[in-house]
Order: C-alpha cells, then structure tokens, then sequence
C-alpha cells in the first residue's frame, strides 16, 4: 500500500429507485454529497452536487478506487456529472462484486463490518433520502450535514474493511444461516 493513493468512495442520491421509475434509471437519481478518503491526502474530502467533476478528476487519478457495490450504483449515477466514462478509466475494486463471485451471493456492508470489525452503519439510505427532502423544503444545512456524515462514515466502514482484508487476508461475514463465516480475500 505504500505510495499508492487509494481512494474510498461513496455517494449518497436525492432519489430513490421508486422516484426514478427503478434500477435501470440511476442516472437519474441525482447525488446530493459524496465522500472520499485519499491515503495520500490522509483525509476525508466531501462533495456537493456542484463539485461532481472535482469528485471524477480524484477518482481517475487515484491508484485504486475501492468501494462498496461503487461500479453497478454509484458509478452510474455520478456518470451525467463528469466527462470521465468512470469505469473505463479508473482502476476499481468493487468489495461487494467481488464477494459475490466468491461465495454466490451478494453481502451488505453492515453485515461484513459487523462480523469483521464490530461496528456497523449508523443509518441507511433512506434516512440519507428523508435527511434530503428536509434540506429541500427548508434550506437548512444541518440536515445536509447528517448526510455528509453518514456518508463519510460509510466510506471509513469501507476502508477499515478493505485494511482488514488487506492485513489479515480474510473477511468476515453473517452468512445465511445467521453464523459467522470466513472468507479469503486476494486484496493487497
């Protein structure tokens, strides 16, 4: 890892599946913040709707791009933001993606942090939709604030997960049954 600026990433929309007519229309989901941490920098950065093309130019910059389900939802809905066609030019590791080819089946999140950190989010998307509609109707930043958060604290879930597979080799998960499983990561 050393010398290498890896990205986490993460975005928060201003709409659901429902409000855009379901998945196929996430390009039209808008972003309301996203979030990155750059091990280079050594910190959090967040954006706001209007510095989507600043978000794109850190991604296609960053060594590795790492996040959470980020190539089939995230990606497609910074996509109408920013010139880059992000995909193709960027180098990705998609956690989620990858898990699933693993054990044949798709994880949330929580449920890997929760079995291989201890800590899970702190809320969900759709608060993240509810804390939006509140800072539209009033035009109070503390509502954008809780989602700026929420975000960045999703992104610290994601890196301190990708750290933990990076150091140990294996992640952890609550698999079906309700038991705790591991699995082996190839990520260094």
């Amino acid at each position: 890892m050393a010398g290498r600026n890896i990205v986490y990433f993460d975005l928060e929309t201003q709409r659901s599946f429902g409000d855009v007519g379901g998945f196929s229309n996430k390009d039209k989901m808008g972003i309301s913040v996203a979030v990155t941490y750059s091990t280079a920098r050594g910190t959090y950065e967040i954006y706001p709707e209007h510095e989507m093309d600043k978000l794109g130019e850190e991604l296609i910059r960053a060594d590795l791009v790492v996040g959470w389900n980020h190539l089939q939802f995230d990606y497609p809905v910074l996509q109408p933001y920013v010139f880059h066609t992000l995909a193709e030019q960027t180098i990705n590791l998609d956690m989620m993606l990858e898990l699933e080819a693993m054990i044949g089946f798709r994880l949330k999140l929580d449920s890997v942090a929760s079995a291989t950190l201890g800590m899970g989010k702190t809320a969900d998307g759709l608060d993240a939709l509810k804390w939006w509609q509140e800072h539209k109707k009033s035009g109070d930043f503390a509502p954008l604030r809780k989602i700026a958060e929420y975000c960045a604290f999703d992104v610290k879930v994601t890196r301190f997960v990708h750290e933990y597979a990076m150091e140990h080799g294996l992640l952890k998960y609550d698999d079906k049954s309700g038991r705790v499983t591991e699995v082996a990561v190839p990520w260094k």
